[in-house]
């Protein structure tokens, strides 16, 4: 019994043999304490039968992000429509213009037919 205990030298593949364990122990234990954490907090709540959340309720992060894509895209559409009935106001004015210049009936040319 001449034996002493002296402390070991820890190599770094023990090392990491240890850390690697300890990673997979806390994968495998988390989702299962979650799991049975959930199913009691289930059984111990009122079930809800309504389908849809009431108008005062805050909207999800996809909710918001739809009505914002939607507004761009009707916002986008107004200015789509409003250029083109400037430019076709500009059209019919320049001809206008130019008919009354040449001295030709304004009504027997229009912007389609000089496309």
């Amino acid at each position: 019994m001449n034996e002493r205990s002296e402390p070991k030298q820890v190599c770094r593949r023990n090392a990491l043999t240890f850390l690697g364990h300890a990673a997979v122990f806390g994968l495998v234990a988390s989702p299962v304490s979650l799991t049975l954490s959930t199913a009691e907090a289930q059984t111990t709540a009122p079930t809800a039968t309504a389908t849809t959340p009431p108008a005062d309720a805050p909207k999800s992060g996809t909710e918001r992000r739809q009505e914002r894509r939607s507004g761009r895209t009707e916002r986008r559409q107004e200015r789509r429509t409003g250029r083109t009935e400037r430019r076709q106001e500009r059209r019919t004015g320049r001809d206008e213009r130019r008919d009354a210049r040449d001295g030709t009936p304004a009504a027997t040319t229009t912007t389609e037919q000089k496309k």
